[in-house]
């Protein structure tokens, strides 16, 4: 079968879809932007086959291209590399292409967030052309009789970031209604895993609560180790899911205490895995995908309903006997489709799909707890932060990246761009106590854009450290407005964001990560807030206009005001004097 479709670029359709009715249609169209249908349908269930969607576009002003596993740079890949992949919970079915000014060449995206895609966008070294392509059916996938898929085709000239938003809007009119976000989802949160990893006792995490409430952080994570007396590392011992009475003792009086202080408590359980040490492990030898010596643990499979139940199950005791307020579910991304199924598996599954019985999972995880708690909190980490995963928790992290300030400000920030109004969270801060201080402070400073979750020992830190943490936590407190919820503008992706730019109809927050310069339009009026994360003690702006005799503030990174005064801001370049890890506020 090949199909073609003209549109703005050519659209071809192949596959050798036997038994299967397959329409292709453009069904919507505006200036630069086009909308694919592809419908199949079959007498019976069957698996189908291999199935692509490709088209080329002239390499014209296309400097880098954006993915949502975005490290360093963005390179333009080749034709004939490994293509990306995204299912429900990992990556996302999207590519964006941009020019030297970071304006939209093509966004390209694909609605079946669910199951495998394989996709690329590469250069074709014969023709100078980008060749674009979507590989449906490449995967171990169960049999079906009905299909509809959609792609997204926008390469109307704007921001990238705009361009990026319009997919999530997309997504989520088609069929991926995000969560919703309680209030207390965007608040500063206390992380027990670098500090603590699983060495844990009731008693070292309350003092750490106590001090980071009084910092402003709204919630503990307690992670790894609460379930277990091994030290170890690895999965061996999970899937009871009881507390270690020796490290924890009672449970529900030590949540008790936290609440007391006025922080939520959150628990850390991974997911898809039952240990081979468990108690649980004879019960659910059977019916697992696979086994991960490495680990030492099994991988559970989903598509049987006691599977679903016994997990569910397990978090609505938790919730119900700890008094919890949300959940770290871990590794929901190591549930595969299997190439070849076990045919000693015992009969019982009620669908053949593990992304399907991955969803009835989460989804269903969502709609109890919620009766229970109907705020109730619910963390994902990347890779899995994608459309589906937002219809299942509200809050994303970045994936673990200790102590490395440029990852976790590019990480937090490709959440951000894709993410809409869910939580977008930092991975863990930390940082050692011998750290220069303006040093440590760019820690917090490369997640300003994200909501912070603090994993240091606070009683430990100098006190150089302590006044730096309250200042910067105090800081995004104040302007959670602006850097949460306003226009979102992060420059060159490909030099890892060294300028992000935020602003609302009252503030403008810019934050440069390098020497580089800072471009003001002409008129702007609102509160402008400088931080200097470059590294030199000032910064370099351009205004486009005067905007005449303004009131200012420089605080350093302890919030100590080194300078204030009327700064007399003429239209083009100046110099203007913030210490490192500084704050300028400009009335």
């Amino acid at each position: 079968m090949l199909k073609t479709i003209r549109g703005m670029y050519g659209y071809t359709l192949t596959s050798q879809q036997d038994g299967f009715e397959v329409t292709f249609s453009i069904s919507r169209q505006e200036n630069g932007f086009e909308e694919l249908f592809v419908c199949m349908d079959s007498a019976e269930a069957r698996v189908p086959a291999p199935m692509r969607l490709e088209f080329s576009l002239p390499i014209v002003d296309v400097q880098g291209c954006w993915r949502p596993d975005l490290g360093s740079g963005c390179p333009l890949p080749v034709d004939w590399m490994h293509p990306m992949e995204s299912k429900a919970t990992a990556m996302a079915p999207v590519v964006e292409l941009f020019g030297q000014r970071y304006e939209n060449r093509l966004c390209f995206a694909c609605s079946d967030a669910l199951n495998i895609v394989k996709y690329n966008a590469g250069v074709h070294e014969e023709s100078a052309e980008m060749q674009v392509y979507a590989l449906l059916f490449d995967a171990p996938m169960a049999p079906l009789s009905h299909y509809e898929v959609k792609f997204y085709i926008d390469a109307r000239p704007q921001f990238y970031a705009r361009a990026l938003e319009g997919v999530a809007a997309w997504w989520r009119e088609n069929g991926y209604e995000p969560a919703g976000v309680p209030e207390s989802a965007r608040w500063p949160m206390y992380s027990s895993w670098y500090s603590f990893h699983q060495r844990l006792n009731p008693e070292a995490l309350e003092r750490q609560c106590a001090l980071s409430a009084k910092l402003g952080c709204g919630a503990v994570i307690v992670d790894d180790g609460w379930q277990t007396d091994d030290n170890a590392r690895g999965f061996a011992y999970c899937g009871d899911w009881e507390v270690c009475q020796a490290k924890m003792g009672d449970m529900r009086a030590h949540v008790a205490r936290v609440h007391a202080l006025g922080m939520k408590y959150m628990l850390w359980f991974s997911v898809a895995f039952v240990g081979l040490k468990s108690k649980a492990w004879p019960v659910f030898k059977d019916r697992i995908l696979e086994i991960d010596h490495e680990q030492g643990a099994g991988i559970l499979d989903p598509r049987y309903p006691e599977v679903r139940e016994y997990l569910i199950s397990t978090y609505e005791r938790a919730m119900r006997e700890w008094d919890l307020d949300g959940f770290k579910l871990d590794f929901v991304d190591s549930f595969r489709q299997p190439a070849q199924e076990n045919p000693d598996a015992p009969a019982g599954r009620d669908t053949p799909s593990v992304p399907e019985a991955v969803d009835i999972l989460l989804k269903e995880t969502l709609a109890r707890l919620r009766k229970i708690k109907s705020d109730v909190l619910i963390e994902f980490r990347q890779r899995y932060t994608g459309p589906a995963m937002r219809s299942y928790g509200n809050m994303f992290r970045a994936a673990d990246c200790p102590n490395d300030r440029v990852t976790n400000r590019v990480r937090t920030l490709n959440i951000r761009l894709l993410c809409e109004n869910s939580a977008a969270h930092a991975d863990m801060l930390m940082w050692h106590e011998d750290e220069p201080v303006e040093s440590a402070a760019l820690q917090l400073i490369n997640v300003l854009f994200a909501v912070p979750q603090v994993s240091v020992l606070l009683d430990k830190l100098p006190e150089a450290h302590h006044k730096m943490v309250e200042f910067y936590l105090k800081f995004w407190r104040e302007n959670r407005d602006v850097l949460l919820d306003g226009k979102l503008k992060p420059f060159a992706p490909e030099l890892a964001y060294p300028l992000v730019k935020a602003e609302t109809q009252d503030k403008l927050l810019a934050v440069a990560y390098a020497d580089c310069c800072l471009e003001f339009e002409a008129g702007e009026a609102r509160k402008i807030l400088l931080v200097n994360a470059s590294g030199r003690p000032r910064l370099i702006a351009d205004f486009a206009s005067d905007l005449g005799a303004r009131e200012y503030r420089v605080y350093n990174c302890m919030g100590e005001v080194v300078e204030s005064g009327t700064l007399d801001l003429k239209a083009g370049v100046q110099a203007l004097k913030i210490p490192e890890s500084g704050i300028m506020m400009i009335g």
